[in-house]
């Protein structure tokens, strides 16, 4: 279909400057379907009078088309002011919600830090108060050392007679029976003891001659008793070196010997368990002269000057 442009008269003119006074104006009928691209072309991109590229329509349907379109706008602007609204407040909250959670983790902390801090304390008090009171008891526990002595020995048999060592080496040999009779008293009040001892030796200068071993036993607090323990000696070869005992023979009552009785006594005491532990040792040597006259007969220690208790 032809497009065909119709000059406007000067009133017509006149009332289309008056909305755009500096350009001329021109209408376009519309084209059918197939040409309606170009009849656009033709009405907006180039103009047969050389008319500028850009036009304005003062045309009823232009200011529709402008308020839609400003209606338009001014909603999505109100959209966006409403979305930035919005935003600002949701990172407000989310701030809040983690500024709360992070004061939440601050109090868990310190909490937790303030227990491990008592837990210590108590800790170290209860250590520092169990030391103390397990010092009181061992220093409440030195002055009740148990009192230990030897009251005296019985020498009930005593022989000398030829015989042959291990080696074959031919030699005196000596057999000795004897018991000594110990008194022990624990004079704690709050404590009971286990008691035991070094073997018992029975010594002529540097030869052993008997010996023995006192059984471990428990002492209550506030007891004692008489531990009697057999010192012998079986075989012992003497190599000549008692000499009083090679002549006498035949004659033993005649015989004087000096002898050394020597041992250890260990007292142990368990307090709170094995936690306090006090230890009291004595060492105990007896100076006694063996009678041939006087054997199974009682020889009395208990005289200053015959045993030493260290």
């Amino acid at each position: 279909m032809g497009v065909t442009i119709h000059a406007k008269s000067d009133s017509e003119v006149t009332s289309i400057d008056a909305c755009s006074p500096r350009r001329a104006l021109y209408y376009v009928q519309s084209p059918s379907h197939s040409q309606q691209h170009d009849v656009e072309k033709m009405s907006y991109g180039s103009s047969p009078f050389g008319s500028p590229t850009h036009h304005y329509h003062c045309s009823p349907i232009h200011h529709s088309r402008e308020s839609s379109t400003s209606r338009f706008s001014s909603s999505l602007k109100n959209n966006q002011l409403a979305v930035w609204k919005r935003i600002p407040g949701t990172n407000h909250d989310e701030d809040n919600e983690a500024e709360a959670e992070n004061g939440e983790d601050i109090d868990y902390d310190n909490h937790s830090r303030s227990v491990k801090f008592y837990v210590v304390c108590f800790l170290f008090s209860f250590i520092v108060l169990f030391t103390i009171f397990s010092l009181i008891l061992w220093a409440a526990s030195l002055p009740y050392k148990p009192k230990v002595f030897v009251k005296g020995m019985v020498i009930e048999n005593l022989n000398v007679q030829a015989g042959i060592d291990g080696t074959g080496v031919q030699t005196d040999m000596l057999n000795l029976n004897s018991t000594v009779r110990i008194y022990y008293r624990n004079p704690a009040s709050f404590y009971g003891v286990h008691v035991s001892a070094t073997l018992l030796e029975l010594h002529y200068y540097r030869l052993k001659l008997a010996s023995g071993q006192m059984k471990k036993f428990y002492e209550a607090r506030k007891s004692k008793r008489i531990v009697v323990v057999v010192v012998q000696g079986h075989q012992i070869p003497l190599y000549g070196a008692i000499s009083v005992l090679s002549d006498a023979k035949k004659q033993i009552q005649s015989v004087s010997l000096p002898l050394n009785l020597t041992f250890l006594v260990r007292s142990t005491a368990y307090i709170l368990g094995r936690l306090v532990k006090p230890n009291f040792s004595i060492h105990i040597s007896c100076q006694l002269t063996l009678k041939g006259n006087h054997l199974g007969k009682h020889i009395n220690l208990t005289n200053s000057h015959s045993c030493t208790y260290s």
